[in-house]
């Protein structure tokens, strides 16, 4: 088993700039991936794991913690936490098919699912073991609960689909253009916040500037693409979480 412990000095020390920075995940973090997997040496894979796989899961779990604010947990710090996470994902590595997606929505989904369930999961032991004045006091209780109302919340849902097609994209649009349209699409949910006027007719109009794609393809799209929104999101009430 990889050993995760920042003390052994698996985070690299040379100094990052700011494009390493900004794309901590990137194409050499996947060919890494299908290194580690493709080897049968432990010695091999614990260089790699070392080299160049544990930064990129560090800093995917450090990412996901704050953006969705994953702050209650029994460790004593977060960046325990982040270990954890870490630990997780390797626990999973041997899951993720090269050719099949994109290795960083894979890993961002395993990451996000964990971390929706081990909040849940000390949620629920918090409030079975406590007080009820500690549950009703404590703070880090009441936002726990405000963070389980959100679960529900479409735009929330909204963020775990994105990663979902974009990594089975490929299989879901096997011809070319349909997985280009399909592609924009996601793209234009990834930067939503960003969009100002978001209505049926200023998106096809932007989709088919960016694809050069007949109506027809883009509706034919739209509707596939519908069709998994409401399969996963149905997914996502009854479970919680989305499965690969």
């Amino acid at each position: 088993m990889t050993n995760t412990n920042s003390d052994d000095g698996l985070i690299p020390k040379r100094r990052r700039g700011k494009k390493a920075k900004e794309r901590y995940f990137t194409e050499e973090t996947e060919e890494a991936i299908v290194q580690y997997l493709g080897s049968t040496s432990e010695e091999f894979r614990n260089k790699i794991f070392k080299e160049k796989i544990y930064y990129p899961f560090y800093k995917l779990s450090e990412n996901l913690i704050h953006t969705f604010k994953f702050y209650y947990t029994e460790v004593d710090d977060i960046e325990d936490l982040k270990h954890e996470v870490i630990t997780f994902l390797l626990e999973k590595l041997h899951y993720f098919q090269a050719g099949k997606g994109k290795a960083f929505s894979y890993f961002s989904i395993v990451g996000k699912n964990y971390l929706i369930l081990y909040n849940n999961s000390i949620y629920k032991k918090k409030k079975i073991s406590g007080e009820l004045e500690e549950v009703d006091e404590d703070p880090e209780i009441l936002n726990s609960i405000e963070h389980q109302e959100t679960l529900n919340n479409n735009l929330e849902f909204l963020d775990l689909y994105i990663l979902w097609m974009d990594y089975h994209l490929p299989n879901i649009f096997p011809k070319k253009d349909e997985e280009k349209i399909a592609d924009a699409i996601l793209e234009i949910f990834k930067r939503r916040d960003n969009i100002e006027i978001f209505n049926k007719k200023a998106l096809y109009i932007f989709i088919k500037e960016i694809t050069d794609a007949p109506t027809p393809n883009i509706t034919k799209v739209v509707k596939i693409m519908r069709n998994y929104y409401i399969k996963l999101f149905n997914e996502f009430e009854n479970e919680g979480y989305l499965k690969f």
